[in-house]
């Protein structure tokens, strides 16, 4: 493993710097644990020592001079050290900024510095000391354009030096505000909050002024102030600033209003507390502040913002996905709040917004972007390996009801306007089967016979299938308009995967589902799309594993025959497929060709199938990731097509149709294609960002040019869990 040592505050020290720094190791740990390893050299100082967990590999006493040149000495000598990641704050290395200076110079490896201050119109004496600290470094990290821009405009430091990675946020599955609200005790009540370490630079008394104003139009507002005073406001003042704000509460008759919440919460609890927040308000009185990890911690939870000018908030909040008001200005405060509590869809347009835009900044894509950069630093040449994430059925069971998976959601929250579809019940099918098998979890099997019984709703009396439901459970008309041969062969490949698990369910499950099957069989005859011939195949092939019958293998080779003579008809030697254009679900087709293969032993298929996804492969396989056919525009025969739209349904159907090359002709290209393929949804993919939401085990519903579409649906997260699981 790469050994990165990131030299910076860290827990139990309680500061922002010391809770970035452990967030970004926990996020690198989780990324790419067997690939990149974080140790830590903990600042300290001869007031405050503290024991560490072993992570911590140095300490270093920043009011010690000599305590500098030990540690850059033992670092210097460190084999296993093959970058130094420093955490730049000035409080952290005040009184001694040319000892760093020469402890930077010291030490040989490799060094990357951020910057979470970046100071504009500087002195001469400070551009030409942040000037040689950024000489010393191989490159430079800030979080915002802004702060880039003033390195590269007041410091003249180099813009190809500099490198913009924000300050990450925790992904959180989004929870129900009002259960949340009663848990701690303010149902009822419109929430306002802030939080973090206090201190006079907080200017919170801003908000308590304008609370008459507020109150007055919104009476059940409180007014949530959490976090314990700074350390070091502790040592120099004691609770000086929080009494002089109780007083102020108790003067202007707030207290009601006003609860202080004296703790430095554990993050769960925390993201709770921002989640049932309606108004998250900033008030930081520093001007020259660069960015506020507690600002977009609320962004992240989907807390609509009123903030004080700040570099960080301005360019956030620049396109009206939240109120920006003067520094102090009270009156401008309450008038943004009382705007805001009366008018809710603008509050959910702001949630919204600010959660689109954030998605950039979790802590997984951080870790990405800051992984990139070691690589290029220190000249890794080897892929990327990411962790893969542990079984997740949290989003599938949130999206399920007793009737069914819901189709669609907003954010992780499921849409039961939406309805439910045939096709999206028999993919939640497979997975859940998948599922139990792989991890014995005893609830899956009140999910398995809920998308059985779904199928069973939707086979009519001719042995035929319909597609979409609404939420009265009710078939629509959009049966009448769309073609069903898909969503008759997914229900087919669900019940054939059901039934060769065999003993795993009750009997009389399999009963029913070989009723369904066999009542289902006569319509396939007629059958016409090849996604609906390659997904039937699949399913009777999965169905003859268990109990093999003649005729179930006949009718294999005969919609094998049919698949593959849609082949013959299209394929020429630049084009070798089934039709005139590549659209979605490709990979299905030479699957099935397989399956065919395997079940009557005929060359022709299997040569078919390979030969025509050994095309596929060449068209979506650029360099070392994957780019699958875009919705935006299919693949048309002799023509170029678009490279954005990418959805998670293709590329899951890929990692498993790969898996199934693999298996069948043992070449180790198709494995390393299946892990390749399987990092689109960690990471590996055109904008370096997750598709697959660890916190809700939800999978966003696409990738797009320049952002991720947030919604997390029934298709896309079921197939990435079907995708997962084939790994």
């Amino acid at each position: 493993m790469k050994e990165i040592l990131c030299i910076s505050s860290y827990p139990p020290r309680e500061c922002g710097i010391a809770t970035f720094t452990d967030d970004l190791v926990r996020a690198v740990h989780q990324k790419f644990g067997t690939s990149y390893a974080f140790r830590v050299c903990a600042l300290e100082s001869e007031n405050e020592k503290h024991v560490y967990d072993p992570i911590v590999k140095y300490t270093l006493d920043t009011s010690s001079e000599i305590a500098y040149t030990s540690v850059a000495n033992l670092v210097e000598q460190d084999a296993d050290i093959e970058l130094v990641l420093v955490q730049h704050e000035f409080g952290l290395f005040h009184g001694q900024e040319d000892v760093f200076l020469q402890f930077l110079k010291r030490i040989s490896q490799p060094k990357v510095i951020v910057f979470h201050t970046v100071l504009s119109c500087p002195g001469k004496d400070l551009q030409v000391y942040l000037q040689q600290v950024a000489r010393a470094c191989e490159a430079v990290i800030v979080m915002t354009q802004h702060s880039s821009n003033i390195l590269q405009e007041d410091y003249h430091i180099p813009g190809e030096k500099i490198h913009v990675i924000p300050h990450g946020t925790h992904l959180v599955s989004q929870r129900d505000q009002k259960i949340l609200k009663e848990k701690y005790g303010v149902a009822d009540r419109k929430v306002l909050t802030t939080f973090g370490l206090l201190s006079a630079g907080k200017s919170i008394e801003t908000t308590i002024e304008a609370l008459p104003d507020i109150v007055k139009e919104n009476p059940s507002v409180i007014f949530l102030i959490i976090g314990k005073t700074h350390p070091s406001v502790i040592k120099a003042e004691g609770e000086q600033y929080r009494e002089m704000l109780e007083k102020k509460i108790k003067n202007l008759g707030v207290c009601n209003h006003v609860r202080f919440i004296n703790a430095y919460l554990e993050l769960p609890i925390l993201l709770e507390y921002l989640q049932l927040t309606d108004i998250y308000l900033f008030t930081s009185s520093d001007p020259n502040q660069a960015v506020s990890g507690t600002f977009v911690y609320a962004l992240g939870c989907g807390c609509p913002i009123v903030a004080t000018p700040i570099p960080h908030a301005l360019e956030l909040l620049h396109d009206h996905s939240g109120i920006i008001f003067d520094f102090k200005d009270s009156m401008q405060l309450g008038a943004a709040v009382n705007r805001l509590l009366a008018n809710e869809g603008l509050r959910q347009r702001m949630r919204l917004m600010g959660l689109q835009k954030i998605m950039i900044t979790a802590w997984e894509n951080s870790a990405i972007a800051h992984v990139n950069l070691f690589k290029k630093i220190i000249g890794d040449k080897e892929e990327l390996c990411y962790s893969l994430p542990p079984v997740n059925l949290s989003q599938v069971k949130r999206m399920s009801r007793n009737f069914g998976i819901i189709q669609f959601s907003k954010g992780n929250r499921p849409d039961i306007r939406t309805g439910y579809t045939l096709d999206d019940n028999a993919r939640a099918l497979m997975a859940m089967c998948c599922a139990y098998i792989a991890t014995t979890d005893s609830s899956c099997k009140r999910y398995i016979r809920t998308y059985l019984n779904f199928i069973v709703h939707c086979m009519q009396p001719d042995g035929s299938f319909l597609n979409y439901v609404d939420r009265e459970r009710n078939f629509t008309s959009q049966n009448q308009k769309v073609g069903l041969d898909d969503s008759t062969g997914r229900a087919i490949c669900a019940l054939g995967y059901f039934l060769h698990l065999g003993e795993v369910f009750p009997e009389a499950w399999i009963r029913e589902a070989s009723r369904i099957m066999e009542q289902a069989i006569p319509p396939l005859h007629a059958i016409r799309s090849p996604r609906g011939i390659a997904f039937a195949i699949k399913g009777l092939y999965y169905g003859n594993c268990k109990n093999p019958t003649a005729s179930r293998s006949a009718l294999i080779a005969t919609l094998a025959d049919k698949l593959a003579n849609y082949y013959q008809q299209t394929a020429v030697p630049e084009w070798k497929w089934f039709e005139e254009s590549l659209t979605y679900d490709n990979s299905i087709m030479p699957e099935a060709l397989l399956y065919a293969f395997q079940d009557g032993g005929n060359t022709r298929f299997r040569d078919i199938a390979r030969e025509s996804f050994d095309f596929l492969l060449k068209q979506i396989f650029i360099g070392n990731g994957i780019k699958v056919i875009s919705n935006r525009g299919w693949k048309l025969k002799g023509k170029s097509s678009e490279i954005y739209g990418e959805q998670p349904v293709d590329i899951a159907n890929t990692v498993i149709t790969l898996g199934l090359f693999h298996e069948v002709f043992h070449e180790m290209d198709y494995r390393d294609k299946q892990r390749i393929a399987f990092n689109w949804f960690l990471g590996n993919n055109h904008l370096h960002q997750i598709i697959y939401n660890p916190a809700t085990g939800g999978c966003y519903d696409g990738l797009e040019e320049d952002n991720v579409n947030l919604n997390q649906g029934a298709e896309s997260t079921v197939c990435y869990l079907m995708a997962r699981l084939s790994l």
